[in-house]
């Protein structure tokens, strides 16, 4: 149960008579199954190798040789053997760092070139010294697409059936909806996860679906590098930005199968730049529920953490659960931060940030799959140049302060949030009293007076906001330079997130607002 065309690249190289080949995944029986098919329409001895039971034909499974235990052993035993074989080198991947193995193993290149004889590393990490690199073929073992569960699904059912104690509701659309949900496990944790669902209560219908999809928050949890959000923010909870939420809600289809016959294409993401507090974070959080899909957020820092060396597998890593879900929401927060230092790399860390920056790079220019990145920035100044490039993005959004009418819709968000009713404040005079607050220090000050109010035994008025405002020095007074600075860089390089934006005059670098 396989990707087709990972299936046939993985057949093409061994009948090249490519020598090494690694094959990245975690799922060793999908692999292996793969590979015995294959070399059974190619009469060839299909070989496995562990540290446990050593060198011995997939029909021996139980059969340990203790002498090839030994992984140079071992490719001796491989250099001496004459006979057509796929040999499968199960979690080699340890062994590379020793220098005589990679010697071997270049040793082994030319000499398995002349035989019928393949040596295949399964592994569930991309682990390949330099030395190898010009010698080895890589593939990234698909994980099962949604006719494998669907076929996995039907299995189980089928067992159960049997029982009798187990009640089945799948409707046509609950038994998709129960597969996608499940995209993105192996095989294994698919199993796991639609047997959990149905020991829970004896039952598989529509309610399993969310508990399908924490097996998948446990999945991203341990890569370490994404978390999977739960966000309840709706977009009816972000203030302005009419042209952001219009182009947003344009795209709402987009993933449909109706829209891909239609012609349109997957949306690839936006970069929000622009003032800090001003809703880019709290727009990220209520895409993904506008869109109906998974928000995933990716902490670029944890790439750059861990072992030396390891900063390219943690981003491939990344990467690739973030696809294995899709379509999903990747939401990457202050990316200026994460790629900060790439121009400086070559120097502070041996060119690691830039390699990595880079394939990140090449990732948003090709990708395939529908993962729809939103990336925020507040200080353009530490962007790298290369990441505005048109093609990494469908579209760049400067988010600007609000303006007085954006005000009276943060007020009455907030305000009704805390459940309040905002006919009964006076939205108007708090906005004209809040000119240059961002939606963040709008809401801190209604925070604020409710607790002012709280102390005081009354209830939340429009003087305990006000006098709350005057409290407090906004931002666009602290940093005014910064600002003033951002918005003449955005005025001409990116798309207004505001109608009122796109309207604005501009003078000597000053907004005016009409």
């Amino acid at each position: 149960m396989m990707n087709r065309v990972c299936k046939d690249e993985i057949d093409v190289l061994i009948r090249a008579r490519y020598s090494l080949i690694t094959i990245v995944s975690y799922e060793e029986t999908r692999v292996i199954e793969c590979l015995k098919e294959m070399a059974a329409r190619r009469s060839k001895q299909l070989m496995i190798w562990s540290a446990t039971r050593g060198l011995r034909k997939y029909e021996e499974q139980d059969k340990i040789d203790d002498q090839t235990r030994d992984p140079l052993n071992a490719l001796n035993h491989i250099e001496r053997s004459t006979y057509p074989a796929i040999f499968v080198m199960l979690d080699f991947h340890h062994y590379l760092n020793d220098n005589v193995i990679v010697r071997k193993l270049r040793d082994l290149v030319e000499n398995l070139k002349e035989t019928y004889e393949s040596l295949v590393i399964v592994s569930p990490v991309f682990n390949i010294p330099v030395e190898l690199e010009k010698d080895i073929a890589v593939i990234d073992f698909d994980l099962p697409t949604t006719e494998d569960l669907g076929r996995l699904l039907d299995e189980i059912i089928s067992v159960v059936d049997l029982s009798k104690e187990v009640k089945i509701e799948l409707t046509p659309e609950t038994r998709e909806r129960l597969i996608s949900a499940a995209l993105g496990l192996t095989i294994n944790e698919a199993e796991n996860a639609f047997a959990r669902a149905i020991v829970i209560d004896k039952s598989l219908g529509p309610e399993d679906i969310g508990r399908i999809l924490e097996e998948k928050k446990q999945v991203i949890r341990k890569s370490g590098i994404l978390e999977y959000y739960d966000s309840s923010e709706m977009m009816s909870g972000v203030g302005g930005m009419d042209s952001l939420k219009d182009w947003l809600n344009k795209r709402s289809v987009a993933f449909t199968s109706k829209a891909g016959e239609f012609g349109l294409p997957k949306p690839k993401g936006i970069l929000l730049l622009g003032v800090q507090g001003c809703g880019k974070s709290l727009t990220a959080k209520s895409v993904a529920n506008l869109w109906k899909l998974p928000l995933l957020r990716f902490d670029v820092g944890r790439v750059f953490s861990g072992i030396v060396g390891s900063s390219e597998e943690n981003m491939r890593k990344a990467i690739s659960t973030a696809e294995s879900i899709a379509p999903v929401v990747l939401w990457i927060d202050e990316i200026e931060k994460a790629f900060s230092g790439v121009q400086s790399s070559t120097f502070s860390d041996a060119g690691t940030s830039a390699r990595v920056f880079s394939y990140f790079l090449t990732w948003l220019q090709e990708k395939t799959r529908p993962v729809f990145v939103i990336a925020t920035a507040n200080n353009i100044s530490l962007l790298p140049p290369e990441i505005l490039r048109k093609g990494r993005f469908d579209e760049i959004f400067f988010v600007d302060l609000p303006f007085p009418d954006e005000r009276e819709e943060i007020f009455t968000i907030h305000i009704k949030k805390r459940r309040r009713d905002p006919k009964k404040f006076d939205v108007k005079l708090l906005s004209r009293d809040s000119e240059g607050f961002s939606g963040a220090e709008i809401e801190q000050a209604v925070i604020s007076s409710l607790f002012d109010a709280f102390v005081a035994g009354g209830d939340l008025t429009t003087g305990d906001i006000l006098k709350s405002l005057k409290e407090t020095v906004p931002l666009s007074q602290t940093m005014r330079e910064q600002i003033e600075n951002i918005r003449e860089w955005a005025r001409m390089r990116a798309r207004p997130a505001s109608k009122k934006l796109a309207a604005t005059v501009s003078s000597a670098g000053r907004r005016i607002e009409v």
